[in-house]
Formats: C-alpha cells, sequence, structure tokens
C-alpha cells in the first residue's frame, strides 16, 4: 500500500471519528466530561490537520503519481473543511475546553446551558463530519473502487454530497438554536460567578 493511501485512510478515519465525539458532545452530562472529551478532539483535529499536511507535501516532492494525481478535485474540495476545521473549530473548541474548566470546583455537576449550547454550534461538528465525508471519494479513487473521471458520476456525487451537507448543517442549526434558547431562559439561575466566565469564554 502507498504512503499517501495510508496516510489518506488515516484522514478518513481521524475526520469520521472526530466528526462522531463532536456531534455527541452536547449530551454529555457533565463539565469534567465535556473538558475530556474535548481534549479528545483537539487531539484527532490536530492529527487530521498534521495529516492534510503531510498529503499536500507528499504530492509536491513525490516522483511517482500520488493520491493528489488520482483524485485531485476530491482532496482540493476536502482542503476546504479543513481549512474551517483549522480556522474556527479548533479556535471554538478550544473555549469550549476552557469553559469547561471554569467548573473545575464542580466537575461533576450537570453541564450548564451555555456550555451545551457552545458544544452545539455547528462550526464544531460540521466541518470535522464534512471533512470525513469529502475524503471518502478520494480514498475510493485511490484504492480503484470506483472510478471519479465520468462526468455523470461526478455530477451526482458532487449533487448528493451538497444534499448532505445541507441537511448536516441544517440539524446542527437546529440544535444549536433551541440549545441556545434554552441557556438564555434558564441563566438567571446559574451561579453569577460561573455563568459569566463562561459566557466570555464561549462569545465570539
Amino acid at each position: 500500500m502507498d504512503f499517501d493511501l495510508v496516510v489518506l485512510t488515516a484522514v478518513a478515519l481521524v475526520w469520521l471519528t472526530a466528526g462522531i465525539v463532536a456531534d455527541g458532545l452536547p449530551q454529555l452530562d457533565s463539565p469534567r466530561a465535556l473538558r475530556r472529551r474535548t481534549t479528545w478532539l483537539l487531539a484527532m483535529t490536530m492529527t487530521g490537520l498534521g495529516a492534510m499536511a503531510v498529503l499536500g507535501l507528499a504530492a509536491l516532492i513525490a516522483a511517482g503519481p500520488t493520491v493528489a494525481d488520482r483524485a485531485p478535485l476530491v482532496l482540493v474540495l476536502s482542503a476546504v473543511p479543513a481549512t474551517a476545521v483549522a480556522l474556527l473549530t479548533v479556535r471554538r473548541l478550544r473555549r469550549l475546553r476552557a469553559g469547561a474548566g471554569a467548573f473545575a470546583a464542580a466537575p461533576d455537576a450537570p453541564v450548564p446551558p451555555v456550555l451545551r449550547a457552545g458544544a452545539a454550534h455547528p462550526m464544531i461538528a460540521l466541518p470535522l463530519q464534512v471533512a470525513g465525508l469529502v475524503t471518502l471519494p478520494a480514498l475510493a479513487a485511490s484504492t480503484s473502487v470506483v472510478p471519479l473521471n465520468a462526468p455523470a458520476l461526478t455530477g451526482f456525487a458532487l449533487t448528493a454530497g451538497l444534499a448532505v451537507v445541507s441537511f448536516i448543517g441544517v440539524r446542527h442549526a437546529l440544535r444549536h438554536s433551541r440549545l441556545a434558547e434554552g441557556s438564555v431562559a434558564v441563566r438567571p439561575a446559574v451561579p453569577s460567578s460561573s455563568s459569566a466566565r463562561t459566557t466570555r469564554v464561549l462569545h465570539v
């Protein structure tokens, strides 16, 4: 198996796993669990970004054909959600981890609504899940399982991909909106010091 194919397989597994972990963040039941899971997610995110950089470097210096030669369009498209992960998701994960750390005195208390709403923000899970989905066609093309050089097949794949991404985005937006409304409704009942600190950390 080619080195770049091994890296691409690792990238796909990391993005898909990270997307699943990120999707479950709002369901966690304590700040301790949220902080621990966010730490794992940050590690996976940085691993995925590093592996994407390795793929790009391999495409530049490799003498033989690489994944970038076999599936150039898909790899270019996968760079878009990876960029969103680097610019948006990493920052929000760091703020979410800091917000969970603000409740170190009560790590097993219920997750405050403002933290739960922050964990459900679309820009945490959506870029990771899109990056995972976009990497799969590149992996299929690299292993010659599915040829992606047919215009009809490429058009169908793009259309189906846009539909799936739209569905995922709407789902995340609705969940975040519902949880954000709930956090506003109960905010006066949250202890002022922890609430104010967490709100400052999660505020964009």
